[in-house]
């Protein structure tokens, strides 16, 4: 009798570990990728390329670079104000419209002047 119980407890047991490993997901590698993609740190990480990526394609748009910034954000910030000078020409950085010439000078206008840098 209480053998018969013994196998009977080790049987629901059994039962039940199997129903919960066939609900697991079969593919797992799919299933991070979804997660991943679902994210809201995967969000906010689009948001910031679709707002670089308008601040790229127009050149009035200003750039700050400030002394609070990290090293990336600053050499990415220069980097997006160097593809729009030599894209369109000019670029707004700290306020100023800087402006590149056919022989790939850059200067800036001051008081009508053109002021080299």
């Amino acid at each position: 009798m209480n053998l018969l119980l013994v196998f009977l407890i080790l049987g629901v047991i059994f039962f039940v570990y199997i129903i919960i490993k066939s609900k697991k997901p079969k593919n797992l590698k799919l299933d991070k990728f979804k997660n991943k993609h679902q994210s809201t740190q995967t969000n906010i990480e689009r948001i910031f390329l679709r707002e670089e990526e308008k601040t790229f394609s127009n050149p009035n748009i200003n750039i700050y670079i400030g002394s609070y910034d990290n090293e990336d954000n600053i050499n990415r910030k220069s980097n997006i104000h160097r593809a729009r000078l030599s894209k369109f020409k000019k670029s707004r950085l700290n306020g100023e419209m800087i402006f590149q010439d056919e022989e790939e000078r850059i200067y800036k206008i001051n008081n009508g002047k053109k002021v080299y840098l």
